[in-house]
């Protein structure tokens, strides 16, 4: 941990009204300004990095909500990304959550486990296991973009590398298959050549060096496809990226649409509920242009729950190994995003997706679910929600 950076903090409290664990639980340790005073602790050798110190720091989502009210500029995020390292190198987790972490990262990272996986999700699961049934959704679609997609009217603005992603190019191969339909139709020529995980998992989780060199695997692939930058429809993996310092520049997507062509679009009568993935509004500071391409969209009418900060409790794999602080969080959210009464939830993160989604098949009340790009790649093909996708 670096005290140059833990002296950043003045303890002003600023983080506190917007971290989540401290609005549910008001625990001075479990808010950003608690867990800095922890690790000054722990540098300083006043205090033993144990079994009960890392729990305050696990029990951090790393929603970043506390990178956007801080006044003093606090690097948070760097500063829970190294304390996450130090508990994985130096406190030993009981066996049940070892076990746990070690089948998340032997499945989740790699596709062709976690379809396998998603195969027996209707069977029971045993405790540590059962948020996994709970958090799969009753369908998906598997379906990945062409490596290679033309730019349509006229010649390229760009090639660009889609990230397609492990969770996402398993469970909203859509999504993918949409984000490389619209890159198109804006004059983009897009490249998709790498399917697996970038790294974002294993930082969150505090497996930071392996974090680190997926993120160059990334790099690499899309560099020997000859893509000039790195396109994300994921904002958990465009924070991560970004923050990698590769040497290829990273976007997320709505940040990309506006520089291609406009292709016609056509009205979408919905009214949508529009959640900000923490990792692209307070990671990222992404936060008009994804509204800005949903306000594009004729006869779309936009709707914004309450409580925009706080995260909806996905956060990596947070939802699994702190099911019931998410669960609490979920519903927290999805209670909120139904308040709107919306036609469709939309969310820029297939983790706040799967967990909102899960939310609302809890209360009874499913909402149809999509990525911001899914209704703008409707709106461009003329088509309507519920239609069958492209062959």
């Amino acid at each position: 941990m670096d005290r140059t950076l833990i002296d950043d903090c003045v303890h002003c409290g600023f983080c506190l009204p917007t971290c989540p664990t401290y609005v549910l639980g008001n625990e001075e340790m479990d808010s950003p300004r608690g867990r800095i005073w922890l690790m000054r602790a722990t540098v300083d050798g006043t205090l033993k990095l144990d079994r009960s110190v890392a729990e305050h720091f696990d029990r951090c989502l790393g929603c970043m909500a506390c990178l956007t009210s801080c006044p003093s500029g606090v690097k948070y995020d760097r500063l829970i990304e190294l304390a996450r390292e130090k508990v994985e190198q130096e406190v030993k987790r009981p066996l049940r959550e070892r076990l746990l972490r070690r089948f998340v990262f032997a499945v989740f990272p790699h596709p062709a486990r976690l379809r396998v996986a998603l195969k027996f999700a209707w069977l029971p699961a045993p405790g540590p296991f059962k948020p996994l049934k709970d958090l799969a959704p009753p369908s998906w679609t598997t379906a990945a973009p062409p490596a290679e997609t033309p730019a349509e009217g006229g010649a390229a603005v760009a090639r660009v590398g889609l990230l397609t992603g492990c969770v996402q190019s398993v469970l909203f191969g859509e999504t993918n298959r949409a984000s490389a339909r619209v890159l198109a139709a804006h004059g983009f020529e897009v490249a998709a050549p790498y399917q697996g995980c970038c790294g974002a998992l294993a930082l969150h989780a505090g497996r930071r060096e392996e974090g680190l060199e997926l993120a160059r695997r990334t790099e690499a692939a899309f560099r020997a496809a000859g893509a000039d930058r790195i396109v994300t429809n994921a904002a958990g993996c465009g924070s991560h990226l970004k923050d990698a310092h590769l040497d290829l520049p990273v976007f997320d997507i709505s940040e990309v649409l506006p520089e291609g062509r406009t292709p016609e679009r056509h009205p979408l009568n919905l009214r949508v509920a529009f959640q900000e993935s923490c990792h692209l509004g307070h990671a990222q500071r992404v936060r008009e242009q994804p509204r800005a391409l949903l306000r594009s969209i004729p006869g779309l009418e936009l709707v914004e729950p309450a409580e925009q900060e706080l995260c909806c409790g996905s956060a990596g794999i947070y939802n699994l190994v702190k099911p019931e602080t998410a669960k609490t969080l979920g519903d927290r959210k999805a209670a909120l995003v139904l308040e709107t009464e919306p036609d469709v939830y939309v969310s820029a993160n297939p983790g706040c997706m799967l967990q909102v989604s899960a939310a609302l098949r809890r209360a009874g009340r499913p909402l149809p679910g999509a990525h911001p790009v899914e209704l703008l790649d409707l709106s461009i093909r003329g088509a309507q929600l519920g239609d069958p996708p492209p062959a």
